[in-house]
């Protein structure tokens, strides 16, 4: 049953799978610890000392403490919060961008001889066309 469960593992790229999910994970962590503790707080001083995360439209008042018999929670919109997810994720996109551009390079082109007459692709060995049949 082991063996059976190691097998399915290394052949299905699990494994692989579960190693991307982790590591994807973290990245998405450490890209909001930057946005929401790095780049938004100077943003935040230029457009007149904002906190982003605190803007919101507040369509109910919250009233009560959140113990209590009475208590009804704030409804809002908390758009503040929202440009920040929308800038962590431009952030992260850019960083798997960039990693995909650089780690998941395209083989060069396969070689091929070009037909001088029908303009057709054909092996590099070929001495005739396959289009158009005539000698290359």
């Amino acid at each position: 049953m082991v063996s059976e469960f190691k097998s399915f593992l290394l052949k299905t790229n699990a494994l692989a799978l579960a190693v991307g999910v982790i590591i994807g994970v973290a990245l998405g962590a450490v890209v909001n610890s930057l946005v929401n503790d790095i780049i938004m707080p100077p943003i935040g001083m230029l457009l007149g000392k904002v906190d982003f995360s605190q803007l919101k439209i507040v369509l109910q008042q919250g009233t009560g403490a959140v113990g209590d018999v009475n208590y009804v929670a704030e409804v809002a919109i908390r758009w503040g919060n929202f440009i920040n997810v929308v800038i962590a994720f431009v952030v992260i996109a850019f960083v798997v961008f960039q990693i995909g551009k650089n780690f998941m390079k395209e083989p060069p082109p396969a070689e091929v001889k070009t037909c001088p007459f029908c303009k057709e692709s054909n092996a590099p060995d070929a001495s005739k066309c396959k289009a158009c049949t005539s000698a290359i």
